[in-house]
């Protein structure tokens, strides 16, 4: 009595497809509102639509790309001219005497 083995019947490999059979036919039928398929797609409307979104998208991207370069550009003029402010006023501060602490 080691072995446990089947005895008579059905192999096992029927028992599984009668399983299945059955759990096959006892799935629940869709309730309410079956959907019905969606309409056929126009591929050439589609198309349209398709290259319209993706002109779109690189018009919006060129001109965001042109505010950032337009605001890059502002930065470096008004960090140039921070600059030159400051060398200006290093220069005369540098031609005025030292005062002498006596």
């Amino acid at each position: 009595m080691a072995s446990r083995g089947r005895r008579g019947g059905a192999p096992a490999r029927e028992d599984e497809q009668r399983r299945e059979e059955q759990t096959e036919q006892q799935a629940p039928a869709p309730q309410g509102h079956v959907l019905p398929p969606p309409p056929p797609v126009d591929y050439g409307v589609f198309m349209q639509g398709l290259v319209q979104a993706m002109q779109t998208q690189a018009h919006t991207q060129a001109a965001l790309q042109a505010q950032m370069e337009a605001q890059a550009l502002s930065a470096a003029c008004r960090q140039e001219g921070e600059m030159e402010q400051y060398l200006e006023e290093k220069k005369a501060s540098q031609k005025r005497p030292a005062a002498t602490f006596q």
